[in-house]
């Protein structure tokens, strides 16, 4: 009977209130990323399964990188996305459910293909590449060398950081958006799962937010300086 009067309360808050019931089935086991989950699936640059959950630990492909930069940055406006001609995939035809996106991506810039018009968009990205390409999106910091050092060498793990992208992910570390693990390790060589992608958008999201309602300081019309 508490069975059945439990699936009843269920179906009921379902009809009701669903995004409640659905945001406390995000992440019943993610820890700190039920927050930035919640954010980016709110956000609509991720979202969840047909199931309402968002499974954090499985791993982004290039198809789904390149979808989400696109809705992030919103590469599609960009004047570069906006040229006529088609750069040719031969992995990705038109009815690959993300093949604008790939397209927008490859125009602009942020991503590239491989030799022989291949992009692999069912490869899966480790963290050094998708930061690298997230910071791309972005726009990489230009530090010296010697700064990026200094960025990176509180991570125990920076040397396992490949040198093409150690800027970029001084970068993100410099915005704050990187997410380590308990002994403050990048883990630069490991696949990249949706609750490090979300991690990632949520606090590109706060920056955004942060900048947006930085109000403007008022200029005195006679003298130009601040008030």
């Amino acid at each position: 009977m508490r069975q059945l009067l439990g699936t009843i309360s269920l179906a009921i808050l379902l009809q009701i209130f669903p995004s409640i019931v659905q945001a406390q089935e995000i992440e019943p086991n993610a820890g700190k990323l039920s927050e930035p989950i919640q954010r980016v699936t709110s956000a609509k640059l991720m979202t969840n399964f047909a199931d309402g959950k968002f499974y954090p630990e499985r791993l982004i492909n290039r198809a789904e990188l390149a979808s989400i930069l696109v809705k992030a940055f919103r590469l599609d406006k960009r004047q570069a996305s906006q040229a006529e001609n088609i750069i040719s995939v031969s992995d990705v035809p038109t009815s690959h459910w993300a093949y604008k996106d790939i397209q927008t991506v490859l125009k602009t810039d942020i991503m590239k293909g491989y030799r022989g018009n291949l992009f692999f968009p069912n490869q899966r990205v480790t963290k050094a590449e998708a930061l690298a390409i997230f910071a791309q999106a972005y726009g990489v910091f230009q530090f010296p060398d010697e700064s990026v050092n200094e960025i990176l060498a509180p991570y125990p793990d920076a040397k396992s950081i490949p040198s093409w992208a150690r800027k970029a992910i001084a970068t993100i570390i410099t915005e704050g958006f990187i997410n380590t693990d308990a002994q403050n390790n990048i883990s630069p060589l490991k696949p990249m799962t949706r609750g490090d992608m979300a991690y990632v958008l949520s606090k590109y999201l706060q920056r955004q937010k942060k900048q947006a309602d930085t109000p403007e300081v008022p200029i005195i019309p006679d003298t130009g300086e601040p008030r």
